[in-house]
């Protein structure tokens, strides 16, 4: 089964992994499945070799360079592994993994925000800054022990 990221920025036609690609592991889930837990294979592993993939190297040299960079950190050896075992049963970890892996691709392919203009505080928030400082400071003035006659 292939795994398909669908369009978003970044990615106008969407990527799709072919199946090959994608390595999936089973093992025990710590996760629900009461007596069943102990044998079922209901944790997921899905891996993908991000250096090495055909799919990736045909979003071309910038994106490809930016998926690497932004996944730097999560990769191992070149590879992008997920992990799902948040379900009873297999198959919806297997889709769970997919999905997982598809957002963290679309989300380090897209291109960064535009950056940000910077603006000077306007005079009235300036004044409600202030105000709101003075009546904190009474408050916590107030809560004092009044001064002793003496």
């Amino acid at each position: 089964m292939d795994l398909v990221v669908p369009p978003g920025p970044g990615l106008p036609q969407g990527l799709t992994v072919p199946a090959g690609e994608l390595v999936e592991r089973f093992s025990r889930s710590s996760g629900p499945g009461g007596q069943g837990v102990n044998t079922a294979d209901s944790r997921v592993e899905l891996e993908l070799d991000v250096g090495a993939s055909a799919a990736v190297a045909s979003l071309g040299a910038t994106r490809r360079e930016r998926l690497l960079a932004r996944l730097a950190g999560r990769l191992v050896d070149g590879r992008l592994v997920v992990a799902a075992s948040e379900h009873r049963q297999q198959r919806r970890n297997r889709v769970a993994a997919r999905e997982r892996m598809a957002d963290l691709l679309r989300e380090a392919i897209a291109p960064p925000p535009p950056p940000r203009r910077a603006t000077r505080p306007t005079r009235g928030s300036k004044e409600r800054r202030l105000a709101a400082k003075k009546r904190r400071g009474e408050l916590k003035s107030a809560r004092s022990r009044p001064p002793s006659e003496g």
